[in-house]
């Protein structure tokens, strides 16, 4: 199955998910999101989900997906984690920042390490997160050494991007060597229909032999709980919801390798794998290329988002 399930709306109790405030308990406790994390894995892996992505900045979603493969005995799943991002909202609504920047080689380390910790020799893909053009990572040669020295050990390395500038980040980073050894063979971008302006890169890094994901394929909630008339209108003609014509939109990409899902719950999980049943049709993608957005603007928007 191309699809896979993301936990960044899971592993902490607030997320930027839209519609969010209604989709949990309003008991966020560390054993509730547990439960309800655990939930969504359980229906997610009986309906042939195989890759689970997670974050050391997705609160617990490390140690929460680690204690369902202990405690399922599940081998036979991908998992693709980031490093980059430290979540600091302490388990809290309230706070101001709930995550803090930073690509250096120390929070790489420290990163790595916590990350294998939790989840041992199952990570078969660490990703830089959120990298962007004034990254350290494009700067500093001795970071770039050690991801490439992680790449020699086995694990694949890659990086997901964000913000306006995703096709230049792509372009760049996939060139990057250390040692004339390429460093990153991997990449997730967010790619839905109204920020499509990354397509063109990972058709080429596609092309290239890089494995590509595709994340934020719901736009953060937007093409769930706000969805725009056009995508609504799409949907009643194939009998679906826009969440599942949204997620077919990217399955259609040729170059989407894994296209990832992050529901909160194991309905709206099952809704967004009924998108792997729509077959949009030449009108529909027509349609469909109507909504994008400039990037300027939907990544402003996004950055405005609350956290619920």
């Amino acid at each position: 199955m191309r699809v896979g399930l993301g936990l960044a709306a899971l592993g902490r109790p607030a997320y930027i998910n839209l519609g969010r405030e209604h989709d949990l308990p309003s008991d966020r406790s560390i054993a509730v999101m547990r439960e309800a994390t655990w939930e969504v894995l359980d229906a997610a892996y009986d309906a042939g989900v195989r890759w689970i992505d997670v974050a050391r900045s997705y609160g617990r979603s490390e140690e929460f997906l680690g204690g369902w493969l202990d405690a399922r005995d599940v081998s036979d799943v991908t998992v693709s984690s980031k490093w980059g991002y430290a979540y600091v909202g302490d388990w809290r609504m309230d706070v101001d920042v709930h995550e803090v920047k930073e690509h250096s080689l120390a929070q790489f380390t420290r990163q790595w390490a916590e990350s294998r910790d939790l989840l041992g020799d199952r990570i078969a893909l660490y990703q830089v997160h959120s990298l962007t053009p004034d990254s350290a990572v494009f700067t500093e040669p001795t970071l770039l050494a050690a991801l490439a020295d992680l790449a020699d050990e086995g694990v694949r390395v890659g990086f997901s991007t964000s913000g306006p500038r995703q096709a230049e980040t792509v372009d760049r980073a996939l060139a990057l060597r250390s040692d004339d050894r390429p460093v990153f063979t991997a990449v997730q971008s967010t790619w839905n229909v109204l920020e499509s302006s990354v397509g063109d890169a990972l058709a080429r890094a596609h092309d290239a032999g890089a494995l590509v994901l595709a994340k934020e394929t719901l736009a953060n909630g937007r093409l769930a709980s706000d969805a725009p008339a056009g995508l609504t209108a799409i949907a009643d003609h194939h009998g679906v919801s826009p969440s599942a014509v949204a997620i077919a939109a990217v399955l259609a990409q040729p170059w989407a390798d894994t296209v990832l899902v992050g529901p909160s719950t194991v309905d709206q999980l099952r809704d967004n794998l009924e998108g792997l049943t729509v077959r949009l049709t030449d009108h529909d993608r027509e349609q469909l290329a109507t909504l994008k957005e400039p990037p300027d603007a939907y990544w402003a928007r996004r950055s405005a988002l609350p956290w619920q």
